[in-house]
């Protein structure tokens, strides 16, 4: 991996994670490049925290095409046009199709707020409460064309508390999103993160099914 790894990130909405990721650029050495972030919603807050960090932006709002196989089409383009080593997934509320996950396959990263591969898809804070799980958290994983699968990277371990609520749970898993996606992006950019056949390598070693894990 060359010394500059140019990345591009795609959100919908606040863009919590993508703050993370400019803050560990900015200041903790990380050699990632963030070329762009690129938005299917023009109001997503998270283009003005591109604009305020210098950072190029792009809006393509998917309910100007023809189907999700026409959006991702022009996706690629507005990604490509950027030349990335790496497309990071912050919160991007769109299923990518097939023909968009082989395109990018190796280097297309997304964090999801469970412990995968428990609870794919949404409302997973109250999920884990009702199913009185005793821990929860979130993962980092390469993106397979499986809804929130692909060999996982990293994950961050919360404990639940017995008072918890939804939000309450989901304000502390937020805060380990906002540690273990930047340290993923990290290991990518420094060429010790990849995907190979058997599943995610870090530094050569394949990494276990449940990827890194922290404990908080």
């Amino acid at each position: 991996m060359s010394a500059q790894c140019n990345v591009v990130v795609l959100i919908s909405g606040s863009g919590s994670n993508l703050q993370a990721l400019i803050d560990s650029i900015a200041h903790d050495g990380n050699p990632a490049r963030i070329s762009a972030v690129i938005s299917n919603s023009a109001d997503a807050y998270g283009l003005e925290r591109a604009k305020q960090a210098g950072i190029a932006t792009a809006v393509l709002d998917h309910k100007q095409f023809d189907g999700r196989e026409a959006f991702d089409a022009a996706l690629v383009e507005a990604i490509d046009a950027f030349d990335p080593q790496l497309v990071v997934l912050a919160g991007f509320m769109r299923i990518l199709t097939p023909g968009f996950v082989r395109h990018y396959a190796g280097r297309l990263l997304n964090i999801h707020p469970s412990l995968l591969p428990k609870y794919k898809g949404l409302h997973t804070h109250q999920r884990a409460l009702e199913a009185g799980d005793s821990e929860h958290g979130c993962s980092v994983h390469f993106v397979s064309e499986e809804l929130d699968g692909g060999p996982l990277v990293v994950q961050a371990v919360v404990p639940v508390q017995s008072d918890d609520s939804p939000s309450s749970l989901a304000q502390r898993v937020h805060e380990q999103e906002h540690v273990i996606y930047p340290l993923a992006v990290r290991w990518f950019a420094e060429g010790r993160l990849q995907l190979a056949a058997q599943g995610a390598m870090l530094d050569e070693q394949l990494l276990p099914s449940t990827g890194q894990l922290i404990r908080t």
